[in-house]
Parts: structure tokens; sequence; C-alpha cells
């Protein structure tokens, strides 16, 4: 077993918010196999018994009295290159299994379960601790759009985390309006100034935020300064349109904010959008002026706050899109 806090930054690809799915499981007689993929944290609330005895938040399997084993398969929200994966066996204590491992594979279209062939290993039988996020580093250079993680030979786990680096297939992205920023087509947060109340990666995430903890928020400022993000871009491309949404934030939405674009192959800064004011808990929408082609973007806000989601449509290159189709080739 092995402790992979490095990696933790990196998108939970399996996330049900990010469009992940639990598509089969063997046996969830005791806890529903949705659980595994929660974004929430496990809880806890003791003497909760229904009609099959405690309830579990998490996925929990009857008592085996014959050889074998128990199994889960996951379609990825986000597919792309797994880099570690957390079995959290949260309050599972007398009724964790005491070993598990982790398959994937990689399927064109929308197949049924059934259909999923080619599994390759991320992780061996590994033996795993009762109420603990077990890790493991995985070691593989490709694209997955499914996972399966089994237990043996029985038992309860509260959450299954796949962190990795979401790959886009190109066939479906439409190379003149694109979300340039977006985490699904391969965006990614590179720096930012603060995240004290929540994490940067969430203004690039998939969907609308349902409530204020799904957004980013800095801790209030004290100096003259602003509170930023730096964002890399899926690829290269120009921007046509900026959204900077502070739905949720009402008394704490920033007062102004402004985009740069970046071109990191020649240095070269420009602004996208100049100081704007917002207003709180609002979709804003502002169209852009032709720009010069830029792979990355930083967001200011003025001077502090949250926002719920960041979004730079735009025209991908086609020195970006050809990135992207390489990318995608090579990991496939």
């Amino acid at each position: 077993m092995t402790e992979a806090p490095g990696f933790t930054h990196l998108p939970d690809l399996a996330c049900r918010e990010f469009g992940g799915g639990v598509v089969w499981a063997n046996d969830e007689l005791f806890a529903e196999r949705e659980n595994l993929i929660k974004r929430a944290e496990p809880v806890f609330d003791a003497y909760t018994f229904g009609h099959k005895g405690q309830v579990y938040d998490g996925w929990e399997t009857r008592r085996r009295r014959e050889p074998g084993q128990d199994s889960a398969i996951v379609r990825l929200g986000l597919p792309g290159v797994v880099k570690a994966v957390v079995v959290d066996t949260a309050f599972f204590t007398g009724n964790y299994p005491p070993f598990a491992s982790v398959e994937a594979t990689s399927a064109v279209g929308h197949p049924d379960p059934a259909e999923l062939t080619g599994w390759e290993e991320l992780v061996p039988k590994s033996p795993l601790g009762g109420d603990r996020k077990n890790s493991f580093e995985v070691d593989a250079a490709r694209r997955y759009t499914h996972v399966r993680l089994t237990i043996h030979p029985d038992g309860g786990v509260a959450r299954l985390r796949v962190f990795g680096e979401p790959v886009p297939d190109p066939a479906l992205l439409l190379p003149e309006a694109v979300d340039l920023a977006a985490l699904e087509n391969g965006g990614a947060v590179v720096g930012c100034s603060d995240m004290f109340y929540g994490s940067p990666g969430n203004l690039i995430a998939p969907g609308q935020a349902a409530v204020m903890g799904e957004g980013w928020e800095t801790a209030r400022r004290r100096d003259d300064g602003n509170d930023w993000v730096d964002v890399r871009l899926a690829a290269a491309g120009a921007v046509r349109l900026v959204e900077l949404d502070t739905t949720h934030f009402k008394g704490n939405a920033p007062g102004w904010a402004s985009v740069t674009g970046r071109d990191e192959r020649t240095g070269a800064e420009f602004p996208v959008l100049h100081r704007t004011r917002l207003q709180p808990d609002t979709r804003h929408r502002f169209p852009v002026e032709a720009v010069p082609e830029a792979t990355h973007a930083r967001l200011d806000i003025y001077p502090d706050g949250g926002m719920a989601r960041l979004r730079l449509f735009g025209r991908l290159t086609t020195d970006g899109l050809g990135a992207i189709t390489r990318r995608y080739r090579e990991l496939s």
C-alpha cells in the first residue's frame, strides 16, 4: 500500500458530479453501489438501522459463504490517464474487505457493462486497512473510460476515488465553439493566490455549482492586493466569450474581475476582458472582441471573494486541435 497525497489535487475522474456512474455490481445487499462515487466525504450515524441492518454511506456486500469475490464497475465521468486510486473504507471496521484490486479498460461509445473487455491491472490485489483512505499510486500511460473495483472476498467500501488527468476525445469537440478552460476538455488550474474556502479547480468543473461550496472562494483580504487563478487552456485557441458565474455567492462575490490571456510559446500577454464590475449570484457573459491566440488565461478578482464557474468559449487553432488529437491517439 502506498500513500499518494501528491495526486489528490487532481480531479476525481469517477466523481458523480463529473458524470461518473456505477454501472454494475454483482452484489449490494447492505449498501448501494452508487455511494462509491459520491463527491461528499462519507458520514456515519450510529444506531441508524434499516431493514437490512446498520445504514452505511458506502457500498457493502453480503458475507460470502462460498469462494469468490465481489466487484463493481464505474464508468468514468472524465475519461483520462489514472495517476492514483483511493479505496476509502471510512467507518467500515469489522466489515471492510481485507484485500482489493483495481482494473481499467477503454471503450468506444456507450457499451453495456457486459460488453466491456480488455481489462488491464492498475492496482494488484493489495491489503486494505479498515476505516481509512487506502491510497495507491498508478503507473499507467493510457486513457481509460471504465474501472473495476474488486474486493476480496466481500465487505464494505465507502468511496472509490480515481485521480487523474482528463483526456478528451477530439471527435466530440467542435473546434469553432469550445470551452477552452474546461476540465473535461483538458484544461487545468496551474496556480492560484488563495483557496481557503474552496478549490480553484472547481471553477472549470463540468456542470453548474449546486451550492457555494462547489466553487472557488478565498479568505477575506486585509491588504491592497487581489486574488487570482491561472489556467492552462485545453490547447491553443482564441477566446470569444467569457462567462464569470457568481451563482450562490451573495455577500461574498468579487466586486470586479478581469481576464488576461498569455501565449506560452511567445511570452506575449494581452487583455481578454478588462476589469469589469460583477454582481452577486449572477451568471455574467461577456462577448470578446478579436484577441490573439492563447495557451493560458489568468482570472483576477478584486479584491477577493468567491466564484462558481469560469468558462472561456472560443475557437481551437489548427495547432491546438492537432495537439489534442495527438495526445488522444498516443494514449488510446
